[in-house]
């Protein structure tokens, strides 16, 4: 490794540990984006302190104008963490963290509170409570249904609101898009991944006989890599674009003079050599590829996270 890709990886990380910087624990709704109405904080406070005093369960509000270049559960993980919302033993902690600039938001939940608010009802509560509510700029209606829904499943164990049909009448599913990495890294991990399957699928197109094995090979990792950098909106524009585009490529270039030389080269001397690099049959029906070329009053009770909860955004 150079030393030029430490020093890059070394900055990421320094980026990263910025990001996450822990603010100021002063109150069971901690509003640093200033995006709540006074009335609603001192609601949404007081209903998470007649909660705590019922249940012993630990639920704060965290509201960040931005967290930077990091993600969302690495900044709910560090503040959960140096708060250690909860009782200690119990575990019964829950954040709820909003970050309007970044248009994400979280739930973390506590060991102890897994098995209730599990990842499924946090998500529930992150689609169908908040969201709607966020994309309309609302985020007094937004934290307030948010709260309600995490307290009535706590104290009640009233389950939130489940998913709309796509369409009234009709058959339909929903793809939830995932949390995506920053962009930094979907940059690092697209040069990684879409480097090596377009090598192969260059190959492949290029290849006479065998880059038709190579491109029924590549389908799956057409379909799943892209996901995690651009999500499965964009991976599979991707793979419908490969399952068209290469056969097209393959017909377009098999009247080329090249071409033909090179199946001529491989069915007579059973090895090629295209673009520097050396192809050549490794059984009947299968083939090798080798390179030819070079080149405050308030203070959380002690309790941890998992790392369970929910993650979104609008």
């Amino acid at each position: 490794m150079s030393r030029a890709l430490v020093v890059a990886l070394l900055l990421l990380c320094a980026l990263a540990a910025r990001a996450a910087d822990v603010p100021y624990l002063s109150g069971r709704v901690v509003d640093n984006a200033e995006i709540l109405k006074p009335a609603t904080r001192a609601a949404l406070a007081a209903k998470l302190k007649a909660h705590e005093d019922a249940t012993t369960d630990q639920v704060v509000v965290l509201t960040q104008r931005t967290i930077g270049g990091g993600s969302i559960e690495e900044f709910a993980t560090a503040v959960f963490g140096a708060w250690k919302l909860g009782q200690k033993g119990k575990d019964n902690g829950v954040l709820v963290v909003v970050a309007p600039k970044d248009r994400k938001m979280r739930i973390e939940v506590g060991y102890g509170l897994e098995g209730t608010l599990t990842d499924a009802m946090a998500s529930r509560i992150v689609r169908n409570e908040m969201t709607p509510q966020f994309k309309s700029s609302n985020f007094d209606g937004g934290i307030e249904s948010g709260v309600a829904a995490i307290v009535a499943l706590l104290e009640s164990g009233t389950e939130p609101a489940a998913d709309k049909p796509t369409s009234s009448g009709s058959v339909g599913f929903n793809i939830n898009e995932p949390d995506l990495p920053p962009w930094p890294m979907r940059i690092l991990l697209g040069a990684f991944v879409f480097g090596i399957i377009g090598i192969f699928t260059i190959i492949g197109v290029m290849t006479p006989g065998a880059g038709w094995f190579l491109y029924l090979f590549l389908i799956p990792f057409w379909a799943m890599f892209p996901v995690m950098i651009v999500g499965p909106g964009g991976a599979l524009v991707l793979l419908g674009s490969y399952v068209v585009a290469f056969p097209l490529a393959k017909l377009w270039l098999s009247h080329r003079p090249w071409y033909l030389k090179a199946r001529d080269d491989l069915r007579h001397n059973r090895s090629t050599t295209i673009g520097g690099f050396t192809l050549s049959p490794a059984g009947g029906s299968s083939s090798s590829w080798s390179s030819g070329s070079s080149g405050g009053g308030f203070s959380g009770g002690g309790g941890s996270s998992g790392g369970g909860g929910s993650s979104g955004s609008w």
